[in-house]
């Protein structure tokens, strides 16, 4: 056990459970570990056979919470009934109060992802638009990850579900501000402006045509704009243009007038929901056929200025309350605001303990509330409706896809001629220069579609310094087959479909690579570009599909998905090699000075163009190490 309590008093509710049962069912190591569960708060983990954290949960007393799921007559939903019949030993983590414990629950889920608990699926790649306070001339940037540290100055506004959203957001935001600039800071551009000052998106902070106060102004305005006071950025921007013209300063007026203008679009298309001072985040939960969603509305000065949703894993339909209330949790741990009201469509079990855990979060006073009456009733049947529509479309598109996906891979297997549907399909390509930096490609797609948590890239060793294709293809199959990769759980299995990129050579190469193996049940096809004709082990002739086949356009995805991670991986092993070889040829400059230079400069080629004094006063720079740089760029002139 993680807590260092000892006592073995009695449960409260030890008739709850019957300890014979329990430990014939179980294990006797659990049921005395449930009899010395202490009083106090805390988290428990749940664990399974294998030792693998299936569940994490908080309780206000960790005894009676933790034994619940052990009672005899316990009426539990069906996903906590599985959860339970899996646990076999059990951790805890006791706390000095249940708000401590919600912090620490929240925390624990994160790190093991347990697989019974309430999450928003793909809560990692959710971005948020980053203002970058820290740095002296703050940049609005597109983030996937909050960089919560001490003393971060930076301002997040987020996250966001929708990426193209988020990229057309920074797009106006270049538009109407005139920021971000082309380089980072005004130093950076060496008194060049930057291709966005010239079509008339930058506000020529990097060719000194604004002040640093001036371009803070405008890092203001920004965050308003993001805030939802769009208003008032309106009411201020209008004042600002009325004292330009009457300073006679008509291109800066005109310019304001243009921000105005697509201010009073945006402003036009938000429809009035509330009181005009209120700040609101209205969320609706929805579940049909295992699918639930999580809509959300945010009301700012009592304007709707957008909408989320999220799709959640292991929600339960039988308690929409626990579920709303897990994702509470997971999603105002990284919100970048939280605002006075949050309205809910259904009744949660922790309001008070969540409401004191936003409020320290917050720094000021909020309320959750499950309105059942009135205007905010209203919002809250609105977001419902969003979320039916959401699930509506979801599941028209998942048998529209399924259906769609179910006639590829059955052409294909007929086309083929495989055994088995090829649900699962390997793919593998190979990329060189010259038989330089040798790279190859693992992808995967299971059901039609990509399996990027499986993609996997090799350096490819033995053929290294002579374009031998072949030889390529037949390493990275027996190191798929034979090697470590093997044990993985993810590759354990041999996928239905083995697909090499090329023709029979390629497939010969891999074909041989299965033999050394001693692999026997191995499906296996090869691509050649030029004609698209696709080989099989044992035919001399190649399968020609028409054009327009179903098949032929699904293995071409998967073909062409391969190439393209294959190339990536080649363009960045190549360009890391090319700028480490240049900088390593200068005495002195070991890897973290390369780093620091390469960091600080953006590329070699400003490295070469620097002045002395610029390279003096680089970070991790000696003034012996400058001129041993500058020389070297240097010594031709």
């Amino acid at each position: 056990m993680i807590d260092d309590v000892t006592s073995a008093a009695a449960p409260d509710n030890a008739d709850a459970i019957d300890w014979a049962i329990l430990e014939n069912k179980y294990s006797a190591t659990l049921a005395e570990k449930l009899k010395t569960l202490p009083a106090s708060p805390g988290c428990y983990i749940m664990k399974n056979a294998r030792g693998v954290n299936i569940y994490i949960g908080k309780a206000k007393a960790l005894r009676n919470r933790v034994r619940q799921y052990f009672q005899k007559n316990a009426n539990h939903t069906r996903r906590i009934r599985q959860m339970v019949s899996e646990i076999r030993d059990l951790e805890w983590i006791a706390t000095d109060s249940e708000l401590e414990a919600l912090i620490l629950e929240s925390n624990l889920i994160k790190k093991h992802h347990p697989g019974y608990n309430v999450r928003l699926r793909d809560d990692k790649s959710y971005p948020y638009i980053a203002i970058t306070l820290s740095e002296e001339w703050p940049r609005v940037m597109y983030m996937r990850k909050l960089r919560m540290q001490p003393k971060e100055k930076d301002k997040y506004f987020g996250p966001y579900t929708d990426t193209d959203a988020v990229r057309e957001t920074l797009r106006l935001i270049r538009r109407v501000f005139g920021v971000p600039c082309g380089y980072r800071d005004p130093n950076q551009s060496r008194g060049k402006a930057c291709m966005y000052y010239h079509i008339g998106q930058c506000t020529g902070v990097c060719v000194g045509k604004v002040t640093h106060d001036e371009y803070m102004a405008v890092i203001e305005d920004i965050m308003a704009f993001l805030a939802g006071k769009r208003e008032e950025l309106v009411d201020k921007l209008l004042a600002q243009m009325e004292q330009a013209a009457e300073d006679l300063l008509f291109e800066k007026a005109a310019h304001l007038r243009d921000q105005i203008s697509a201010m009073q679009k945006l402003i036009a298309r938000q429809k009035v929901v509330s009181n005009p001072s209120e700040d609101q985040d209205v969320i609706a939960l929805v579940t049909d056929n295992g699918n639930t969603c999580a809509e959300m509305f945010f009301v700012r000065n009592g304007k709707l200025i957008g909408q989320e949703h999220f799709m959640l894993e292991n929600a339960s339909s039988e308690d929409l309350g626990e579920s709303l209330q897990a994702f509470i949790k997971q999603y105002y741990d990284n919100a970048a605001y939280i605002p006075r009201e949050v309205l809910l469509s259904t009744d949660i079990a922790e309001t008070d303990i969540i409401e004191s855990w936003l409020r320290q979060k917050r720094g000021t006073s909020m309320d959750i509330l499950s309105p059942k009456r009135g205007n905010k009733r209203e919002l809250v049947e609105m977001a419902k409706k969003n979320a039916d529509l959401v699930l509506k479309q979801l599941k028209f598109k998942m048998a529209t896809d399924e259906k769609r996906i179910f006639i590829e891979l059955s052409e294909l297997q007929k086309a083929i001629g495989s055994p088995t549907l090829p649900r699962r399909i390997e793919a593998y390509d190979i990329s060189n220069i010259q038989g330089h930096y040798t790279v190859a490609s693992l992808v995967v797609f299971e059901n039609g579609q990509p399996k990027k948590s499986h993609y996997r890239k090799f350096k490819i060793k033995l053929s290294e310094g002579k374009p031998d294709d072949f030889a390529s293809m037949n390493e990275v199959l027996t190191r798929r087959l034979s090697g470590s990769l093997r044990k993985s759980e993810a590759f354990a299995e041999l996928p239905d479909l083995i697909l090499v990129d090329g023709g029979k050579g390629q497939l010969s190469a891999a074909l041989q690579a299965v033999a050394t193996s001693g692999e026997q049940q191995v499906t296996m096809i090869g691509l050649a570009k030029r004609n698209e004709e696709i080989f099989k082990p044992g035919f001399p002739d190649p399968i020609v599909l028409a054009r327009n086949s179903k098949a032929l356009h699904l293995i071409q995805r998967v073909r062409d998905e391969a190439h393209r991670f294959a190339i990536t991986f080649h363009r960045n092993l190549r360009g890391k090699s090319v700028r480490a070889s240049v900088l390593n040829q200068i005495p002195g400059i070991g890897p973290t000075r390369r780093k620091a230079l390469l960091k600080h400069f953006g590329s070699v080629l400003i490295i070469k163009d620097a002045t002395l004094e610029e390279l003096i006063a680089a970070p991790t720079m000696t003034t012996p190490c400058a001129e041993a740089v500058y020389v070297f760029f240097h010594s031709d002139n």
